[in-house]
């Protein structure tokens, strides 16, 4: 390490997507449509849930906060990944790429925890439907949504630490479209060993135990429901948790095969569409599978819509 030149840096430069020349101008407008979707899908859930008084119970208190910290997800990534494929110079500075590891790692985590939450209502309102109101009471809730929002900060921001204490060597192009953590530490010239050893560990904490408690969650969800005896039982049980489960394993699946058992045949180009799963698929798909596609939210929907049409109506 010391035979590498050691400097200041600064700035870095984002390489973005492999994309060719000619088919810039498309996936920007693609990109550009995905990023509007997700802001407006989101937005759409958080004021419906604020809205209509029958969303006020604990799933749509976890999904409030989920569609909130999916919108900030995308923003830490998208409108930078926007403008860079616009710019010739896709420079970032240092202090700017530090803030946006730590932001993309605080809600990257945030959603972890919220969905280890929602999976975790939905189990105790289907095995346990007449404990639900004593079990699921608002301190409990409150308590779930408050905890995650302080772990993330406490990891968010113990990972920024380290990363800000490392040295880095004058090569500063970041082949990623964002300050990707394992990509920084790609750059670096010190020691790196106590980050590599603290996301593995960390990340076992963050990612394994949520993504098996989510797993198990479901597992007896499914379990419950099949024990009725119909046809309308097993659709309701595949309906219920097929499509969470499928988000719920795009964001976890690329996320620990990206940061705790990374290939060393991974490609960067493989591992930017990793990246682009959970950071950019993953918020978009979200309001579609949680709420859109629900009952209660296109009920909230018409209620609204309806007392903005006719506000004199009894």
């Amino acid at each position: 390490m010391s035979g590498k030149n050691q400097t200041i840096i600064s700035e870095f430069i984002l390489l973005g997507l492999p994309i060719d020349p000619e088919q810039q101008n498309q996936f920007y407008a693609l990109f550009l449509a995905m990023y509007i979707t997700t802001i407006l899908g989101n937005l759409v859930i958080i004021v419906l849930i604020r809205l209509d008084s029958h969303l006020h119970t604990p799933m749509y208190l976890f999904l409030s906060n989920l569609s909130f910290s999916d919108l900030c997800f995308s923003s830490v990534t998208m409108p930078r990944l926007l403008q860079n494929m616009q710019s010739h110079v896709p420079f970032i500075s240092y202090a700017g790429c530090l803030a946006q590891m730590y932001f993309s790692l605080f809600f990257g985590d945030l959603e972890s925890f919220l969905l280890v939450a929602m999976a975790y209502d939905r189990y105790v309102a289907i095995c346990f439907p007449l404990h639900y109101t004593a079990i699921m009471n608002p301190q409990l809730c409150l308590s779930l949504v408050a905890f995650s929002w302080v772990l993330t900060t406490f990891h968010a921001m113990l990972h920024t630490l380290l990363m800000a204490r490392l040295c880095f060597c004058a090569n500063k192009v970041i082949p990623h479209f964002f300050c990707d953590m394992s990509a920084l530490l790609k750059l670096a010239c010190s020691d790196t060993q106590v980050n590599e050893l603290l996301i593995f560990i960390m990340g076992g904490l963050i990612l394994v135990i949520p993504f098996s408690l989510i797993t198990m969650s479901y597992v007896r969800i499914v379990s419950s429901i099949l024990k009725v005896p119909s046809a309308r039982g097993i659709r309701k049980a595949f309906s219920t948790c097929g499509s969470h489960l499928s988000v719920v394993s795009l964001f976890y699946g690329t996320v620990i095969g990206l940061y705790l058992f990374p290939s060393a045949n991974n490609s960067t180009t493989k591992e930017t569409v990793m990246a682009m799963m959970y950071t950019v698929v993953t918020p978009l798909l979200n309001p579609f599978i949680y709420s859109l596609r629900n009952r209660d939210m296109k009920g909230a929907l018409g209620r609204i819509f309806h007392k903005r049409t006719f506000p004199f109506s009894l």
